[in-house]
């Protein structure tokens, strides 16, 4: 900071740490991202380009097609930024409509509304709500054994059923992969 600034926060440094608290708390950039892809996948097939005299159409049959792909990747972004915990859905929906627009909208918006809306729904479906600040963070309590069943929990010595005598409980950490039937 600068001497002629004052330390006191404004209106501007305010909002802009209300928007990071709010952009940390939902998967921010996928929505983008998603939202992103399907602006050109909803363009290009009605778009007219102009190369000096020459006018290129790119309309498609699937005209209608490629802009309810693109709509429904705009509302599915749209959906990741208000709606977080539909997240995994609208990441394998948003993965879904970008395979489907590679054949019905011009090779997903000439491979650009394609690329976003697929990087889009695996950052969605990729993304965890972080932890609360008052839960501890979990560590790797395994002993020193060779394999990952042998280690015993350190702090409940006693089975979680009293009627599970195979050993195979999760306090134990087999699981079951070691029983023959």
């Amino acid at each position: 900071m600068s001497a002629e600034t004052s330390a006191v926060p404004g209106q501007f440094t305010r909002r802009r740490l209300q928007f990071r608290a709010w952009r940390g708390n939902r998967p921010f950039w996928a929505g983008l991202y998603v939202m992103l892809g399907g602006f050109p996948i909803m363009y290009f097939p009605y778009a007219h380009i102009k190369l000096g005299s020459l006018t290129v159409a790119l309309a498609t049959t699937a005209g209608a097609g490629s802009l309810i792909i693109g709509v429904l990747l705009v509302v599915l972004g749209l959906t990741l930024w208000f709606q977080h915990h539909v997240r995994v859905f609208a990441g394998v929906a948003a993965i879904l409509l970008a395979l489907v627009s590679l054949p019905v909208s011009n090779f997903g918006g000439f491979i650009v509304g394609f690329l976003f809306a697929l990087l889009g729904g695996a950052m969605a479906v990729a993304w965890a709500p972080a932890k609360p600040d008052g839960q501890p963070a979990e560590t790797d309590t395994e002993a020193d054994g060779d394999a990952p069943g042998d280690a015993l929990p350190e702090a409940d010595h006693q089975p979680h059923e009293a009627s599970d005598l195979s050993g195979t409980s999760p306090a134990y950490g087999a699981n079951g992969r070691h029983s023959a039937g």
